[in-house]
């Protein structure tokens, strides 16, 4: 309940949903009384699936839900926008169809849906269901490692290690790193706005059309993605530091939560000694050594390519942002999974797990 009041506090005060002077001080109570019941409100959630009455985590389901929100609704939204060029449909495929049925020239309005700027186009929505589909052939990378039961002759499996082995955590603290430097910088910036060292840390424009604060600037702004290709070509430096930080962390993060998690070859080896099972040809000090050859480099490695896929989502242009997609995609498979592993230990109906 404290960590849930500080943080909305933090956030208030951050100035990001506007100046507390401008907003008083009964707003920034209402504001900070919202967040922090919305976070209970979440938690009680989670507490209820875990406790058995749905399946996964509550905290993942919303984190999905809500990106999946955000994409449909850019695809499908039909709340209307004057721009310069006219009234437009924020939705990309309403647009898409309002321009073709509007314009006499029908090559420009394709142009125009499919590369349209400050509004969601045809090209973020394809760059979605682009990296939608390469994170889930991903998925299905690992290496079959063959175990054998040291009681039971003849009783013989597989471990698989993935190439994702952590999957989405090296995502998720690096999301959790780079937000909270945000919220940090953010604050400090509207309390002594142009101090140097505080400009060093973070400098905070307000972006057209948005309402939202962005880095111009400073610490947080090299560990923000550029918009598009164009502000990559202008800025290269910051195109390589932010790709540099985001595989750098990624890998240091999946690499660091084996160890934290239990999950290191190590603690594999002992899970399955408890349950009596041993590699073919190895033994204990042996199986240690031959999983160590496996799991570092699948964490490493795949906290590598979960930072590259976020990276090319940016710069792609994909809907939200390549660390929301990434979430989203990861965490609907281990949705998937644990439908397919109920519904396997149920008799495989589908209708025996629902019902």
């Amino acid at each position: 309940r404290r960590v849930h009041g500080g943080q909305a506090l933090l956030y208030v005060m951050s100035g990001m949903y506007g100046l507390p002077s401008e907003l008083g001080a009964g707003i920034c109570l209402l504001i900070v009384f919202q967040l922090t019941f919305a976070g209970l409100l979440v938690l009680m959630l989670d507490e209820l699936l875990q406790k058995g009455y749905g399946l996964g985590s509550g905290i993942s389901l919303f984190i999905a839900t809500n990106i999946c929100e955000t994409i449909v609704w850019k695809a499908l939204s039909p709340t209307t926008i004057n721009t310069g060029r006219g009234t437009e449909f924020e939705g990309a495929i309403i647009s898409f169809f309002h321009l073709l049925a509007t314009r006499t020239d029908k090559v420009r309005a394709l142009r125009e849906a499919f590369y349209r700027q400050n509004l969601p186009n045809l090209m973020n929505l394809l760059s979605t269901v682009l990296v939608f589909a390469v994170v889930i052939y991903f998925q299905g990378f690992r290496v079959d490692l063959p175990i054998k039961s040291a009681r039971y002759r003849g009783q013989a499996t597989s471990y698989p290690i993935k190439l994702f082995y952590t999957s989405n955590i090296p995502i998720i603290l690096q999301s959790a790193l780079v937000s909270n430097l945000y919220v940090i910088s953010q604050m400090l910036a509207s309390k002594f706005r142009g101090n140097f060292i505080i400009g060093l840390l973070g400098v905070w424009s307000d972006s057209e059309g948005s309402g939202r604060s962005i880095p111009v600037g400073g610490l947080c702004y090299y560990m923000s993605p550029p918009e598009n290709f164009s502000d990559l070509l202008q800025d290269p430096i910051h195109g390589i530091i932010y790709i540099v930080f985001m595989l750098g962390s990624c890998a240091f993060f999946s690499k660091t939560w084996i160890d934290v998690s239990g999950s290191s070859a190590k603690d594999v080896a002992k899970q399955l000694k408890e349950q009596q099972m041993v590699m073919r040809g190895h033994r204990e000090k042996s199986m240690i050594h031959e999983l160590n050859r496996y799991i570092p480099t699948a964490a490493a490695f795949g906290g590598l390519c979960i930072g590259a896929l976020s990276v090319t989502a940016d710069f792609l242009g994909a809907i939200g942002s390549g660390t929301g997609i990434l979430l989203a995609v990861t965490i609907i498979y281990q949705y998937f999974e644990i439908f397919v592993k109920e519904q396997n230990e149920m008799g495989g109906s589908v209708s025996s797990l629902l019902f």
